[in-house]
């Protein structure tokens, strides 16, 4: 009996002893490890090898501290509480999503800068608050009138605007290049299907007529070298400058792009122009750090009209920085061309 006894208490004695958890995991070091490889990460941007190890060393680590803290929650809450949670945190994405989709009219309200084309206002990675626009008067440019008929003539052999600015000496055009030495002429290098001529700029025939300059463009390492670009653009007999007050517009780049051919789904530039032609409108876009306007170089303007635009919408506001988490999850973890150099204006 005395045994029988002994043992009850020690058998209640045992259900009273307190549940021993699991001991967690301390992720504050890999939260730091994944600070420090972000920096880095930005600062060898312009090293493709260097880059690319960074941006897949954050890729592995973000994956990482997800998953510890998923079984580190499943340990101490356990899985239906865990569930629970993360159900209610997918909710409360999709709802402010959703809330930003309507407050900002558009179904795209947050995005990224993918290149340096827009350098010195926008960088790569930075992430910009999109809103949505109905009609072509929510943008700042200037609007030029065309006749429908004369813009539907444009559009069908478009290929004739595919003219960009470049450089040569007159004793040897097979040195026309975008960038300018002292003595050389300026002219618009013509795609065609023997591979592209030069033309002057006072020779064109087309409705939108090119003018080019000379800019100062500087370089990473510090010195500086001249470019041809557009100064600007003559539409019937109205000519517009470039002006850096005019509205930044995200749009979607079409199959026949060029642009779009290279890999860009959309496009992040500022409004040069506007054309009114008929019920449409149709911008006319650049980036701030390119020597030309998009159609130069084989991108067709976004249209807008009362029943479908290509245009999601203008930039309203900008994050730098934080846009580079989703450059490097959707594979785009390289620097791309042109984020050596900067046009001065």
């Amino acid at each position: 009996m005395a045994q029988k006894s002994r043992s009850n208490t020690v058998k209640s004695h045992s259900k009273s002893q307190p549940k021993i958890r699991a001991r967690s995991i301390n992720t504050v070091p890999l939260y730091i490890l994944l600070v420090a490889l972000f920096v880095l990460y930005v600062v060898f941007q312009k090293t493709a090898l260097m880059s690319a190890l960074f941006g897949i060393a954050i890729f592995f680590t973000i994956v990482t501290i997800i998953a510890i803290e998923v079984i580190a929650s499943v340990h101490e809450e356990g899985g239906k509480r865990s569930i629970a949670e993360l159900l209610l945190a997918v909710v409360l994405v999709i709802v402010f999503w959703f809330s930003l989709q309507v407050l900002l009219n558009t179904s795209e309200p947050l995005n990224v800068v993918p290149t340096c084309s827009m350098l010195p206002v926008l960088h790569r990675g930075d992430l910009i608050a999109i809103h949505g626009i109905s009609n072509a008067t929510q943008l700042r440019a200037p609007v030029v009138n065309v006749n429908a008929s004369t813009w539907s003539e444009t559009l069908s052999n478009f290929s004739s605007n595919f003219a960009f600015c470049v450089a040569y000496n007159q004793s040897n055009p097979s040195t026309a290049s975008e960038q300018y030495r002292p003595g050389d002429t300026l002219a618009l290098y013509v795609s065609d299907l023997g591979g592209g001529r030069l033309i002057a700029p006072s020779s064109q025939t087309g409705l939108i007529k090119y003018s080019c300059g000379v800019d100062n463009v500087r370089l990473s390492n510090g010195s500086i070298m001249q470019e041809a670009y557009t100064n600007s653009i003559t539409i019937g007999s109205t000519t517009i400058n470039g002006d850096m007050n005019n509205s930044i517009v995200v749009y979607k780049t079409l199959p026949k792009d060029y642009f779009y051919q290279e890999g860009d789904g959309y496009i992040v530039h500022r409004v040069y122009a506007i054309i009114h032609a008929g019920n449409s409108y149709f911008v006319l876009t650049k980036g701030d750090n390119n020597p030309g306007l998009d159609i130069q170089f084989g991108n067709y303007p976004a249209e807008i009209n009362s029943t479908k635009s290509y245009v999601e919408g203008k930039v309203i506001a900008v994050i730098p920085y934080l846009g580079y988490l989703r450059l490097i999850f959707s594979s785009q973890i390289s620097e791309p061309a042109g984020c050596n150099s900067t046009m001065q204006g």
